[in-house]
């Protein structure tokens, strides 16, 4: 990043061992999540399919815009977070857990959805702190 280059990390990666020259997928959430943390970033964004985290996955217009890290249990715990959600979560938890200041979860559908996020006060997804 000091030479002016950004960048880019595959989620691919080379077996060892018993997995000796095959390629292993490895989930880009949980390397973004440790990445991030490495570096002490001041934000994780990971993109999806949904709004953000929903206090209904039936309604769209139930997204939560902010968290706080101590909340994330209880969510899960009362349901709110499940299923394709939990590792998302778990990804967040682990980036704050290693130095990173803000976690978010926005919705990679919708055009220009990064600079939506990381430019309005509003935002468009779920921030996680």
């Amino acid at each position: 990043m000091d030479a002016g280059v950004i960048p880019v990390i595959s989620s691919v990666a080379y077996g060892t061992g018993s997995d000796e020259g095959h390629s292993l997928n490895i989930n880009a959430d949980t390397a973004a999540a440790k990445i991030a943390g490495a570096l002490k970033a001041e934000k994780l964004l990971l993109m999806t399919d949904v709004a953000g985290v929903l206090r209904d996955v039936n309604d769209p217009e139930s997204l939560i815009r902010e968290i706080h890290r101590t909340e994330l249990e209880a969510l899960k715990k009362d349901g709110i977070v499940s299923k394709g959600m939990i590792p998302k979560i778990d990804c967040c938890t682990l980036a704050l857990d290693e130095g990173v200041k803000k976690a978010h979860i926005i919705d990679g559908r919708l055009p220009h959805a990064l600079l939506i996020e990381l430019f309005t006060d509003e935002g468009i997804g779920t921030m996680i702190e």
